[in-house]
């Protein structure tokens, strides 16, 4: 291999190959000389799909063997969903960029082009997320929520062959994949909180590359990196993952970054909320202050006893 060839890590979903390949044409502009290739690696969230993600309770289902890819050096870069990644940081790793990020909101695509508020009565839902869940039920405590796992295409294929009114699919990866003539609703993402760092991009590299960082930090966005890292903050100062309900969305305007987060139980009972707002360079102490309201109202107490409920996590 020479310093001018880039192997790429990602999984194998053609999602995971468009962003790979997004990533490869993205460092490819800046870097005509480099020579990328991509290299498909199963991981644990890819093997087990019969399972829901919080009965699994193990951290890194998408990324972690990835991940032991890149730190024996068989691959140069990972591409991750940023939302996929476990807050705590491997050792010896970092994110050298965050991509240009998509629009993180989810939607609803539905039979009979129904909106959420005019599903039927006891209508079906289907999703894997926990933190779709508890929304979906605070706004309509009627609906029967079931788990759905696979890929994006997996999901809508088993949506379509199933008697549910409506599946919750993240709006950035149909738009990827060319498919939100598939979307019935845009749930507003300040309202329906997405996933901390849904829609953004992160490549993955060896600590000890110093090369190669300055090589991918060309691709890097500093405004998507502000907003997604004070999403992920929250999710970090909370301690949670994809086995509890927490949201976050931070967006920017005029040089200040504002910043949603919330906290739920798994019925969407009792749904904690915070907001404000602060200049783009304190967007980490924003994140603090946000998920320290969130406990003040209660956010803890919600978190732990999800967790006492839950022995195995």
């Amino acid at each position: 291999m020479t310093p001018t060839d880039i192997i790429i890590g990602t999984r194998g979903s053609e999602l995971a190959l468009w962003q790979a390949n997004y990533v490869k044409a993205a460092l490819q502009q800046h870097h005509p000389q480099l020579r990328c290739h991509l290299r498909i690696i199963q991981t644990t969230g890819d093997r087990s799909l019969h399972t829901s993600l919080a009965q699994i309770g193990e951290v890194g289902l998408f990324t972690k063997e990835i991940q032991h890819q890149l730190l024996k050096d068989h691959i140069h870069i990972a591409v991750h969903s940023f939302k996929d990644l476990p807050t705590e940081r491997p050792e010896n790793l970092e994110i050298a960029a965050l991509c240009d990020r998509r629009y993180p909101a989810d939607v609803l695509v539905s039979k009979n082009n129904l909106t959420l508020d005019q599903l039927p009565p006891n209508a079906v839902v289907l999703t894997s997320s926990l933190r779709r869940q508890a929304q979906l039920l605070h706004r309509r405590p009627d609906l029967q929520i079931r788990s759905i796992r696979g890929n994006v295409l997996t999901r809508l294929r088993k949506f379509d062959q199933s008697d549910a009114h409506a599946v919750i699919i993240a709006h950035a990866a149909l738009q990827r994949l060319s498919l939100t003539d598939r979307i019935t609703e845009i749930l507003d993402p300040a309202d329906f909180l997405p996933a901390p760092g849904q829609g953004t991009l992160a490549v993955e590299i060896r600590s000890d590359n110093p090369q190669l960082r300055s090589i991918v930090a060309d691709i890097d966005d500093p405004d998507s990196r502000a907003a997604a890292t004070a999403e992920r903050a929250v999710l970090a100062q909370l301690q949670g993952g994809c086995q509890v309900p927490i949201a976050a969305y931070a967006y920017i305007t005029d040089d200040r970054i504002h910043l949603h987060a919330l906290v739920s139980d798994l019925t969407g009972t009792t749904l904690i909320r915070a907001q404000d707002s602060a200049p783009i360079e304190q967007h980490l102490q924003l994140a603090q202050k946000l998920a320290q309201q969130l406990r003040d109202q209660g956010a803890q107490t919600i978190l732990d006893q999800i967790t006492a409920d839950q022995p195995d996590l």
